[in-house]
């Protein structure tokens, strides 16, 4: 009978439930653990690929590119070059070992009108109108607004069909978005911070991970800034003394890599029900 077939019913595999015309089962799918261990500060740390997410943070062109925003300023973006590098080899090995992609891009709307003066502010501190949303010499369109050139992915770097994208207009990636309601729907635990800046969006997102509960790892050649060298040294250490976990992008791919070598498959998720049901 029809009403007794059994249905995925969700938004994520990770987080559905199966549901007849008279039957509703809660159990989810458990994924099987996949423990990989790296070195880290402020210790070794031992974590379950089968709930970690990858978060790639600000890699666009306004913030990246020698003609995007930030460059047109007068910022140095070339510390960009040797990120998006190690970034092109980190992301489709994360991603082909299961773990989840979420590209945190700011992309603000046409009229600004959910950005306050204090965002504003930050780079237009005279209200000259040259901050987020004007226009750049030579552009036709504002920076880092939805659809523009600026807005989009710096060259180098290639999502994939089965990525999320989540769009911000504040320093943090939580503050006003579906990112916290999204990685909840992927029944992660675990969140592998990059992109930048490393001690202005990278670290807002990453400390307010950590205040909702997440466990939080700044890759940290996964990661740059504009800013000082010393506001990435102070980054570092925050982080590894109040938020969480400092590692190397090349450790976890190297321990990724030999988890896999010795246990193929192992990224399956294990239904935690019976495929049979009673209705």
């Amino acid at each position: 009978m029809s009403g007794d077939i059994m249905r995925p019913l969700g938004p994520t595999e990770r987080n559905s439930w199966r549901a007849s015309g008279r039957h509703v089962d809660l159990t989810r799918p458990v994924p099987a653990p996949r423990p990989v261990s790296v070195p880290a500060a402020p210790q070794r740390l031992t974590l379950d690929l089968a709930r970690t997410a990858l978060i790639v943070v600000d890699m666009q062109n306004d913030f990246c590119s020698p003609k995007g925003w930030l460059a047109s300023i007068g910022l140095d973006v070339s510390g960009a070059d040797r990120l998006i590098a190690s970034l092109a080899a980190t992301v489709p090995a994360l991603r082909a070992a299961g773990v989840p992609v979420i590209w945190l891009t700011w992309a603000g709307r046409a009229d600004r009108a959910n950005i306050p003066p204090n965002v504003l502010h930050a780079y237009d501190i005279a209200g000259e109108g040259g901050g987020i949303g004007a226009v750049l010499p030579g552009a036709d369109s504002p920076s880092l607004e939805e659809g523009s050139w600026g807005a989009e992915l710096v060259e180098g770097l290639e999502p994939a069909a089965g990525d999320t994208h989540v769009t911000k207009q504040r320093m943090s990636g939580f503050f006003d978005t579906p990112l916290d309601s999204v990685l909840r729907n992927l029944r992660v635990d675990t969140l592998l911070f990059t992109g930048v800046n490393a001690d202005q969006c990278v670290l807002a997102t990453l400390t307010d991970a950590a205040c909702l509960g997440y466990d939080a790892v700044l890759l940290e050649d996964g990661v740059a800034t504009t800013s000082p060298e010393f506001c990435l040294r102070a980054t570092l250490y925050n982080v590894e003394r109040c938020f969480g976990f400092v590692a190397r992008g090349a450790d976890l791919l190297a321990a990724v890599r030999n988890s896999t070598a010795t246990s193929p498959g192992s990224g399956a998720l294990a239904p935690a029900r019976s495929s049979a049901c009673t209705v």
